[in-house]
């Protein structure tokens, strides 16, 4: 693919439907997010990598993802994994008020250059993501970029009640891949939604169990 028009073509004829989120899309520039030497491969419907062992995410799984989460302008927003900061800013440019945490700090200084534009919409953090950010609780929406063995306790309980949406690929063991679920609350009872399989580098840090390499 040579343009956003043509990406933002795949993603409708692959069932995304949302016009804002289409609109999105075809407004943030990938381009701007991805390394020098995978640049001329941007609109491309493919995860990419940004080094550090990650990768930008395939841009229809992140539709799919803000999609289900239903964001909408003003709403607060928790997203687990910057990487590139690709899908933190297709959240601002939607409206949300977006918390956002990676655990490797030189990922996170390249993202924060690249999302200057959205200034007070996105709060960076560097950290665990599993430990999500209490202080700006409870969540609207929480979008999780990374696979998990599970549901990490600190983000369901940062869930806001019943309206919330935790958009999560949870591992299935031993199979290599993941399943993404939709999780909502009530109380310390948490429904899921089954969306299907999915792949994602997994999580590092307190609840992922997994250690960070350098490039």
């Amino acid at each position: 693919m040579s343009n956003l028009h043509d990406l933002v073509g795949v993603l409708r004829h692959n069932g995304i439907t949302d016009p804002l989120v289409l609109s999105a899309f075809g407004t943030v520039d990938r381009k701007r997010f991805v390394p020098g030497d995978v640049r001329e491969y941007a609109y491309d419907n493919s995860p990419l990598a940004i080094g550090f062992q990650q990768t930008i995410s395939q841009p229809l799984m992140i539709a799919i993802m803000v999609e289900l989460a239903g964001i909408s302008r003003g709403m607060n927003v928790l997203e687990i994994g910057t990487g590139s900061g690709y899908q933190t800013a297709i959240l601002a440019h939607l409206g949300a008020k977006v918390t956002s945490i990676e655990r490797i700090p030189e990922l996170a200084l390249r993202a924060r250059t690249c999302l200057e534009e959205y200034g007070k919409r996105v709060e960076l953090l560097v950290g665990d993501g599993g430990e999500g950010y209490p202080p700006n609780a409870p969540y609207d929406a929480i979008i999780v970029s990374a696979s998990c063995p599970e549901l990490p306790p600190p983000l369901g309980e940062q869930l806001k009640e019943k309206k919330g949406k935790l958009v999560i690929p949870i591992e299935d063991a031993g199979a290599g891949e993941a399943t993404l679920f939709v999780i909502s609350r009530e109380g310390s009872t948490y429904h899921y939604a089954n969306h299907g399989p999915c792949r994602f580098v997994p999580l590092q840090g307190e609840y992922g169990k997994h250690e960070v390499q350098d490039e």
